[in-house]
C-alpha cells in the first residue's frame, strides 16, 4: 500500500506506532520497523539523554530499517532537559522525529538543520494548520477516541480527519480509535495518508508492558476508559480502574491538581506497565481496546492489517460501484 506517507518517510506500509510513555522501547520499535511500519522510541521514557543514545543504538542492533524518536514537550514544574534530548537525537543520526504536546517551533530549526523530518501530533485542525505553517513535514491528528491527551474540543476522528485533510497540503496521519484493517481503510477514505496506533501496538507480543495489562486490554470494551483532568482543561483518556475512578470522583467535587497529584504520578503508571498491578496508578488506553481481541506479534498484526485492507478495498468496496453495484461482497 503506497501513499504519500510511505514515499516521504521510506517505509513499506502506511502504519505508525507513535510514542508511548514507558512503552516505546527498542524491542517494540524494532519489531514495528521490521514489519515495514514506522515505530518511535519515546525519548522521555529514557531517564537521561545518554540513556536515549544507548536505546537508539540498541534498536539499531535489532533492525536496519527506518524508525524515529518521539519528543513530547509538556509544561512542567521541573521540565526535563529538552535541548539535551534533542541533541541526543541529532547526534545519533535519527532521520524522523515525532513531536507532541507544546508547539515544536523552538526545536524545529535544529531538527531541520540536521535534515530530520518532523511529524507533529495535533488534536485540532487549527493546531495542525499552525504546525504546517511552521514547517513540519506531516501531522498526526488525534481524534477524541485516542488514549492519552485528546485535547479539549471533543471531536471524533470521523469528523476531525476529513476536516484536517481538507485544508492541509502535507500528509496527515489519522490517530485515535484505529486498531484494524477497517480503521486503516476508513482513514484512507477520509483523506489520511497513514494511521497511527498506540493501544493496538501496546497489546502485541513485543510490547514491553506486563502481560496482565495486555490481557486487560483484550478483556476491556470501548466503554472501559475514564476521562480525567477534565476540570483542569488537560483531559486525558486512561483505563478505567480504581485510581482513575477516584480521580474523577475528586474532580467532581472541585479539585486543584495538588488534590490528585499523588494518584496520577508517572511513577505509579510505570509500576502498572512494569509490574502488572492494574490498580497501582493510571495508565493510558484508548477506546480502540473494544476492537482488540488478541495479542499477536507485531509482524502478524501488520501483515493482517495490510492483507485485510487490500481485501476490503478490492473485494467488498469494489462491489458497491460499477457493474457490481448492489451485490454484497
Amino acid at each position: 500500500m503506497r501513499t504519500r506517507f510511505t514515499e516521504i518517510f521510506g517505509v513499506e506500509h502506511p502504519i505508525v506506532q507513535g510514542g508511548m510513555m514507558w512503552v516505546g522501547r527498542a524491542e517494540l520499535v524494532a519489531a514495528v520497523a521490521e514489519a515495514g511500519a514506522l515505530g518511535f522510541i519515546t525519548a522521555l521514557t529514557q531517564p537521561t539523554p545518554e540513556d536515549l543514545v544507548r536505546e537508539i543504538a540498541r534498536t539499531r542492533e535489532l533492525t536496519d530499517k527506518p524508525f524515529g524518536v518521539n519528543l513530547t514537550i509538556l509544561p512542567s514544574i521541573d521540565p526535563p532537559p529538552y535541548a539535551e534530548y534533542r541533541q541526543a537525537v541529532i547526534d545519533s543520526g535519527i532521520e524522523i522525529v515525532e513531536t507532541a504536546g507544546a508547539n515544536p517551533v523552538d526545536h524545529l530549526p535544529h531538527f531541520k538543520d540536521a535534515g530530520i523530518k518532523v511529524i507533529h501530533k495535533c488534536t485540532s485542525v487549527r493546531h495542525a494548520v499552525k504546525a504546517e505553517r511552521i514547517g513540519v513535514d506531516a501531522v498526526s491528528i488525534d481524534g477524541f477516541e485516542c488514549a492519552g491527551h485528546p485535547g479539549e474540543d471533543d471531536v471524533a476522528g470521523l469528523v476531525l480527519i476529513p476536516a484536517a485533510t481538507r485544508v492541509l497540503d502535507i500528509p496527515v496521519i489519522a490517530s485515535g480509535g484505529i486498531a484494524d484493517a477497517r480503521g486503516l481503510v476508513a482513514a484512507l477514505a477520509l483523506g489520511a495518508d497513514a494511521v497511527n496506533m498506540g493501544t493496538r501496538f501496546m497489546c502485541t507480543v513485543e510490547s514491553p508492558v506486563a502481560q496482565s495489562v495486555k490481557a486487560q486490554i483484550v478483556a476491556n470494551t470501548e466503554r472501559d476508559t475514564e476521562l480525567i483532568f477534565r476540570t483542569l482543561r488537560n483531559t486525558a483518556r486512561v483505563a478505567a480502574n480504581a485510581v482513575s475512578e477516584e480521580v474523577v470522583e475528586i474532580e467532581s467535587r472541585g479539585a486543584e491538581f495538588s488534590d490528585i497529584a499523588h494518584l496520577v504520578a508517572g511513577a505509579r503508571g510505570r509500576k502498572v506497565f512494569e509490574d502488572g498491578d492494574l490498580d497501582a496508578g493510571i495508565w493510558s488506553t484508548g477506546q480502540s481496546q473494544g476492537l482488540i481481541h488478541d495479542i499477536p506479534t507485531v509482524a502478524e498484526l501488520v501483515d493482517r492489517m495490510v492483507t485485510e485492507a487490500e481485501s476490503i478495498i478490492t473485494d467488498r468496496l469494489s462491489g458497491f460501484v460499477g457493474a457490481g453495484a448492489g451485490v454484497r461482497a
